[in-house]
Parts: C-alpha cells; structure tokens; sequence
C-alpha cells in the first residue's frame, strides 16, 4: 500500500479519540474527502495523487487506523467531529466531497456546518434509507466486510459488488484490493448503524451549496436513478454520469479530475 509522497499522514487526538489524519498541501480552497464505507486513505491514492488541491482526509472511526468509537457515531456526530478536527488544523472553511457512505456524510456536513461548506461533490451516493436500492445479493455482500480480509474473494466478487470495469479488468480489481487495509470489525458495523434510518430527502431543497453529482451508470450497490433524484432535489446541482461502476473515482480518475477541478475553481 502506497500514498502520495506529499500526503502528510499524522495521528490526532479528539476529546479522546484518535484519527488518522491525511494533509496534502496545495492550491485553492481546502477540500474535505469522506472516504466510502470501511476504507481507509490509501484507497484514494489514485485520486488524491491526480488533485493539485489542499486535501484533508481521514480514516473514519474505526476504519484503516483510527480508533474506534465506543458507540456508533450518527452522520449528525460525525459532522461534529469533523468540525472539530477543522478547528484543531485551522481551518475555517471547505470544500467537501463525499464517496458512497460518505457522501452521506458529506451531505450532514454541508447541512449541519453550511457556513463552512463553500462547494459539495458527491460520488456514488444517496440520500440515504430512502434511496432506490441496490440489488439485495450484492447488498448482501456488502452486508460484510469479508472483502478487506479475503482478497481472493474480493477479486471474485469485485465485478459483481461494483460493476463497471471490476467486471472485466482484473488487474484493477487485484490493485485495489492491495491497497485495502482492514478495517475493524466493530468499526465496520458501526459504520453501518450509524446511517441506518437516516435520510436527506426532505432537506435536500435546502442545500445552498453549488453541488456536483457524479454517478456510475453500472452501480450495483447506488442505482444510477438515486442521482437523477438528488440532481432535482438539490437547487444548485449539476450531474455527470460516468461509464463505470461504483468505483469510478478511482478507475476513470484521469478523466474525472478535470470536472472535479474546473468545479472546485475559486470564486
């Protein structure tokens, strides 16, 4: 597993808890990464690589090596203690982009701390328990994170769980699954209480911020119809459909980063 050599990684205390901190220094305003379900940061490498921005990102409670909480954190706690790692780097305001589960979160950030939200990305994502749903045997599968243990069995299920190129390039399915470091048990199923019965649907009209939504037209797990709905939702959105699956971030990263950068340009 490899990270971009000008990613700083460091270990921060808050109130008590331990987070695994990413911090890449660059051009424009700061861009906030919340990071897909059980992942840690070296599954955004590719992307954080191709980005000449100021990134923060880091491995959620209980996910890569951050410590896991005692109780599951809700999007609402965990917005909050975003906000306060913010507060210990200094910095004010951001720029957020969410990717799967952590679009969720993305989405309670901008809500809950609109004032230091300037622009939102959101990646393979949904509004929530109200989202059109995936298909139930690959839901199944992500019911589980056997797949950050086994990489034998990721490489056989990569293209069924997330569509797209996972279903023919095993190569890339075999480079993803080397960069995947377990996450805890607990944190894992923490992370999946902690969005249980959550929803964005009746606020999603309110979200102020300019909103791009990138959707894979091959997603097992986040149907492609979920984005069409947020696009009509969100007041200021702008949605791109990509040619791939639910990993799209990371296997068209080259010709995704353009978008995201002209998106993320400074006012």
């Amino acid at each position: 597993m490899s990270l971009p050599r000008n990613l700083k990684i460091s270990m921060i205390n808050l109130r008590g808890l331990r987070l695994r901190v990413g911090i890449k220094q660059g051009v424009g305003m700061p861009l906030l990464m919340f990071n897909g379900i059980g992942g840690s940061i070296e599954l955004l490498e590719p992307f954080i690589g191709e980005l000449d921005r100021y990134i923060i990102v880091f491995d959620a409670p209980g996910a890569g090596e951050s410590q896991v909480t005692r109780l599951p954190f809700r999007p609402r706690h965990l917005a909050r203690l975003t906000a306060r790692l913010l507060d210990q780097l200094a910095v004010t305001r951001v720029d957020v982009l969410g990717i799967s589960w952590g679009g969720i979160v993305a989405q309670q950030f901008c809500r809950q701390y609109s004032l230091r939200t300037r622009r939102m990305v959101l990646c393979a994502t949904s509004m929530g328990h109200t989202m059109i749903p995936g298909r139930p045997s690959v839901l199944m599968h992500m019911a589980h994170p056997r797949r950050y243990f086994d990489r034998d069995y990721f490489q056989r299920t990569a293209g069924k769980i997330y569509g797209g190129s996972l279903r023919t390039n095993k190569i890339a399915a075999a480079d993803h699954a080397r960069k995947m470091k377990p996450p805890s048990i607990t944190g894992y199923y923490y992370q999946i209480l902690a969005v249980a019965g959550w929803t964005s649907l009746h606020w999603l009209h309110r979200i102020k911020q300019p909103t791009l939504i990138l959707a894979g037209k091959d997603d097992p797990i986040v149907p492609a119809i979920n984005a069409h709905i947020m696009t009509a939702l969100i007041p200021d959105a702008t949605l791109i459909m990509v040619d791939c699956g639910h990993l799209f971030l990371l296997t068209r990263t080259k010709q995704l980063v353009p978008h995201i950068d002209r998106f993320l340009q400074d006012d």
